[in-house]
This record gives C-alpha cells, sequence and structure tokens, in this order.
C-alpha cells in the first residue's frame, strides 16, 4: 500500500515529534505542515515539507488522508470542526479541548460525519500498557480492589515564566493528571465519583500546586491520585517510564493497581501473586509482564493509518478523550466546592 498522507496542524514540540513519527513510518508521510508562524514555515523548509499558512489553503491545494491537530488547546475545537466538516479523520492532541461543552461538540460533529476523532493520549498506546491492559483483563489480578497513582515532580521557576502557567486552566491537575487519569480509566475502567482537595501554599499562583483525589470507579474499586508540581521525586510516569528522553529515567514505579488475585506495579510491569493460599502469612511471588519497547508515538501514528483506512477501531476515540476532560472538570469542581462529585452518563 501507498503511504497515507497526514498534515501536522501546528509545529510546536509535540507538532515536530509527530512530524518525525510520521517521516519514520513505513506507512504514511508527512502531507505539509500547517502554521502560520515564520518558524513553523522555516522547519518545514528545512525539512522539505510543504508548508501552509491555514488548513483551507492545504485543501484548496491537496487533500490528505488525515490530520493531526498539534495547536494551543483554545484552537482545537474550531480547527477540530473544520477537518472534521471535510469529512477528514483527525487525531487531536490532549486535551481533547480546552472545556467539556467543546470536546462534547467535536465529539457530536465526528458523529455526525462520520469520520474518525481520535485523541492524543499517546501513552495508552505504550507496550507497557497494551501488556498490562492484556493481563488485567484476562484477569491475572482478580477483581481489582484498590489503585493508587503518583504524579510527583519539581518544574523549575523558569517553567513559569510562560504566564498563562501560573493563572486558570493550567496548573498540575489540567497539565500532568489527565494523562494519569486517562490511563487509569483504560485499565481499570468508567470513573463515577470523585472528592478533592488542592494546595496553592508552596507557589502562590492562582493554580494549585499540589491536589489529592479519591477515586470510586463503576467496578466498585476505590482509587487514590496525589500530584504536585512542587516536589523533588522519582514518581511520575513521565520519570520511570523512560518515554522522553528529556526526563531522566528514575526506575522506580508511579502506578500500584491491587487486586483479589495479584497486585500491579507500573510501569516496571512487576505482578505480586501467590500460587497457593492467598495470605499475609504466605510467601508472596513476583513475575514480570512481558513486552516490547517501542516509542509510543511512533505506535499512534501506525494506528491512525490503521483507523484511516478502517482496519482498526480507534484506541483513544474523542468519546475517551471526553470523559477524561470531564473527570478532570469533575476534580477542579470538588477542590473548589469542597465535596465529592459524581460524574453522569455522557450523551453519545
Amino acid at each position: 500500500m501507498s503511504p497515507l498522507e497526514i498534515a501536522v496542524i501546528g509545529a510546536g514540540l509535540i507538532g515536530r515529534r509527530h512530524a518525525e513519527a510520521i517521516s519514520n513510518s513505513n506507512g504514511a508521510a508527512v502531507a505539509g505542515i500547517v502554521d502560520p508562524s515564520d518558524e513553523a514555515r522555516q522547519f518545514a523548509r528545512d525539512r522539505s515539507f510543504d508548508w501552509f499558512s491555514d488548513l483551507a489553503k492545504m485543501l484548496a491545494s491537496r487533500r490528505p488522508d488525515g490530520a493531526i491537530i498539534a495547536t494551543p488547546n483554545q484552537l482545537h475545537l474550531p480547527l477540530g470542526l473544520e477537518a472534521l466538516r471535510e469529512k477528514l479523520p483527525v487525531l487531536i492532541e490532549k486535551p481533547l479541548a480546552d472545556s467539556v461543552q467543546s470536546a462534547q461538540q467535536l465529539v457530536d460533529q465526528s458523529d455526525a460525519m462520520g469520520t474518525p476523532l481520535l485523541v492524543g493520549h499517546h501513552r495508552r498506546h505504550n507496550p507497557i500498557i497494551m501488556a498490562a491492559k492484556e493481563k488485567i483483563d484476562g484477569g491475572l489480578l482478580g477483581d481489582i480492589v484498590a489503585v493508587n497513582g503518583m504524579c510527583w515532580l519539581y518544574k523549575p521557576a523558569d517553567y513559569f515564566e510562560t504566564k498563562w502557567r501560573t493563572k486558570k486552566g493550567a496548573g498540575p491537575v489540567y497539565i500532568n493528571l489527565i494523562h494519569d487519569v486517562d490511563l487509569l480509566r483504560h485499565l481499570i475502567g468508567e470513573i463515577v465519583t470523585v472528592e478533592a482537595l488542592e494546595a496553592t501554599d508552596t507557589r502562590g499562583h492562582d493554580v494549585e500546586d499540589t491536589a489529592a483525589i479519591i477515586l470510586r470507579f463503576a467496578n466498585g474499586a476505590l482509587g487514590t491520585l496525589s500530584v504536585s508540581d512542587t516536589v523533588v521525586a522519582p514518581w511520575s510516569w513521565e520519570l520511570t517510564a523512560a518515554e522522553n528522553l528529556a526526563y531522566p529515567a528514575t526506575e522506580q514505579n508511579c502506578y500500584f493497581i491491587g487486586g483479589t488475585r495479584g497486585s500491579l506495579e507500573l510501569p516496571a510491569s512487576k505482578v505480586w501473586a501467590q500460587a497457593g493460599e492467598r495470605s499475609w502469612w504466605e510467601p508472596i511471588d513476583e513475575n514480570a509482564i512481558e513486552f516490547v519497547h517501542q516509542d509510543p508515538i511512533d505506535v499512534q501514528i501506525d494506528h491512525f493509518c490503521d483507523v484511516i483506512r478502517g482496519q482498526a477501531p480507534p484506541r483513544v476515540s474523542g468519546l475517551d478523550g471526553l470523559r477524561s476532560l470531564q473527570v478532570i472538570s469533575a476534580i477542579k469542581q470538588s477542590a473548589h466546592q469542597k465535596t465529592a462529585v459524581e460524574l453522569p452518563l455522557l450523551e453519545h
């Protein structure tokens, strides 16, 4: 099969990483870079990609097979709607949109046009997670009872020189924790209740620097999440999974999933179980789930091509992106109102 042509809309850091992954794929080629900035135009020129200042100009010149939107969050809605109206399969970087309402519009448009909408929660494409998902669904851990997730890291002062990162709509809950929420939803199931506390004491910004969250899942499991961008610590997906070489790998774990027949540490993929009687008096065995390392961004591109060709359903659908965003919104609401928040079923 000839390579699929995929447009990259937005040529910031993640957009450039997508362009690199497309270039490295056997099944895809960069149809062009869509971004009005001079930096994007130079990036396209340096790599011999076609450049367009906006999507309409690209579509007037050539029609790609799909598009990746990697722009600032507030542009996801208008650009996503524009692509979907053209029946152009689209992968939108996380979060799907800058509000639950905007995300719902994108899901509705995808449904109306019968056109695939994917969300760039790339961690689901990590072979570590794919192997863990298979084992959990296969009953290796028994009934899931408890989950503990940590996202502790320290962001340096110059990170906050970009002022929007200190204002409402930023903060580690929106920026970082949405990844963890999406992975736990993927591995354990839907989250139906959240209760959260936030603190701004350390940095004194308009947004939280630390949050603690209690979760109830639809299957009855209970979970805790702890997030802070002001803790010097090795326990976050960024520092444990070795997905991005910009972060120093710590060989620690950040997720612990407990079931009636065993427990799992991630990303190390260690399983703790007892071959005989289940008892705290009995020895407990340690085994590892096997997987083959691959860059999840590269895996995501290959999967996007499969979806475009009609060979697979989206691994992270628009509805998935909407649901993860709804959980984050409920966490913020709970912290503000100082009460538990029930998550309603989403219309689809």
